[in-house]
């Protein structure tokens, strides 16, 4: 009978373990707009119907570009930011398994061997050996926070992994967009440099029979070392997207090179249609947004693990070995001990820690809340900003596209009045170069067109959502 109490005491503790200090977590509430702004101006955006997939489980696959996904598929095993994020989610996943640890007894073995004098006396020996269990009653959700903490701090750098991969691959497309426009742009000096040769070879010939001054050979040699020039440069430019490519497929830029592939036809060019819905949509299918919700979860239990610290501790221990001053009867009955018992400790002064911890993690609380916020809005702005670029670009193509048209109309009336004789080479120069300007700001249109419809994909949240299920 004398078990009796201690052990009443300990069931009552565990029902008291389901007692918690603090309030159970709900996600932060926003208001979100119905729609887009922009969605209703964009002709390339449809929403999604129910049944229909958001955007594409690899949405880099709708450009159609073999060696872009070729690229991607490297990057996605061997670019090191991605690695980096991956080895802090199998953290996060192995510290929400240590969180769940003091749900059971922690049992330890201790053995030892002691040898003491007293006075004049006689040293003596002692030997002991044994196990020692110890569990702590979960009085007022400390460790049950303690695993909501750990398990939302995973599923965050889950998301944290996810957002990684979304901003390399984005990055990785909008760059090898931009090579290739490059390329578009160094094929189209190369092939205006060759139009200009012939024009200088005329402006020779002409000269040679009198019918041309020296200063329109000056004028037309001008023109075709500029565009030399322009070319060269180029070059430059494309040797640094380059090596930002191999950086990004895990590779020194010495072990990558990409063939030339210029876009043959500025109109061929063609961007994928935007199935997405709704911008509530974003709180599951962006990554940053998860991860900012998650670490608000993290701060919630944080609070209940600080507001627990409050209140006393209740641990129940038991004990069982063998103790003896011979090592020859340590294993027999007579040196059998044993014990079993609950000890509660609280505090009792600490100058206000466990309070200013506790006020501590309610700011950090309120901190991660106005981080998701944040994000979230972020994330609205950038699809608004992404769908407004893309409308103003697309109208904008359509009239570079007119005045390339009517450049070339005018280079070729213009070159058959100097050939007539009834025009100056002065104006042969002046519509040459307005065509190869109008030309190159249509490529330029056309590259920050698909840098935008890239954005635009990695701000809807990519493959996120498809993968994770959500």
């Amino acid at each position: 009978m004398h078990m009796i109490k201690p052990v009443s005491l300990i069931i009552f503790s565990m029902f008291l373990s389901s007692c918690s200090v603090w309030e159970a977590y709900t996600r932060p509430t926003l208001a979100l707009p119905d729609q887009y702004k922009e969605s209703a101006q964009y002709q390339g955006w449809k929403t999604a119907t129910p049944g229909n997939p958001e955007i594409s489980e690899v949405w880099w696959q709708r450009y159609q570009d073999a060696q872009l996904t070729s690229l991607l598929a490297e990057a996605n095993q061997a670019n090191y930011s991605i690695l980096v994020a991956e080895a802090n989610y199998r953290q996060g996943l192995a510290l929400a398994r240590a969180s769940r640890a003091p749900q059971l007894p922690a049992v330890n073995g201790q053995s030892a061997v002691t040898r003491a004098q007293s006075g004049r006396d006689d040293s003596t020996s002692a030997y002991s050996l044994g196990v020692i269990a110890s569990w702590e009653i979960d009085l007022w959700g400390r460790i049950r926070n303690s695993v909501l903490s750990g398990e939302a701090n995973a599923q965050a750098t889950a998301a944290d992994l996810a957002a990684v991969k979304l901003s390399i691959q984005s990055t990785l497309a909008q760059t090898y967009f931009q090579l290739r426009i490059l390329d578009s742009q160094k094929q189209l000096l190369d092939r205006t440099a060759q139009s200009f040769e012939r024009s200088l070879q005329l402006t020779t010939n002409r000269y040679n029979v009198g019918l041309a001054s020296r200063t329109e050979i000056a004028q037309a040699e001008t023109q075709l070392r500029n565009t030399r020039a322009q070319a060269i440069d180029i070059t430059a430019s494309r040797a640094q997207l380059e090596h930002a490519i191999a950086v990004l497929i895990g590779k020194p830029p010495s072990e990558l090179t990409l063939a030339s592939s210029p876009y043959q036809q500025v109109a061929s060019i063609t961007l994928p249609p935007v199935e997405a819905s709704l911008p509530a949509s974003l709180l599951e299918r962006r990554p940053d947004i998860s991860a900012a919700e998650r670490r608000v979860a993290v701060a919630n239990a944080q609070i209940g693990i600080a507001r627990a610290a409050l209140f006393p501790t209740l641990t129940l221990g038991a004990s069982l070995g063998y103790n003896s001053s011979a090592i020859g009867d340590l294993l027999s009955l007579p040196s059998r001990l044993w014990s079993l018992g609950p000890a509660l400790a609280g505090p009792i002064f600490d100058n206000q820690l466990r309070k200013s911890n506790t006020e501590a993690a309610i700011a950090r609380y309120d901190a991660a809340v106005s981080t998701y916020r944040q994000t979230v809005i972020n994330g609205i702005r950038e699809v608004e900003d992404n769908l407004a670029l893309l409308r103003i670009l697309e109208a904008e193509s359509i009239e570079q596209a007119a005045a390339v048209k009517f450049a070339r109309e005018a280079v070729e009336q213009t070159e058959n009045r100097y050939r007539a004789g009834i025009s100056e080479y002065q104006n042969v120069v002046i519509v040459q170069s307005a065509l190869l300007a109008a030309e190159r700001n249509l490529l330029t249109i056309t590259g920050r067109r698909l840098n935008a419809s890239v954005a635009l994909m990695a701000a809807l949240g990519g493959e996120y959502a498809e993968n994770t299920g959500k």
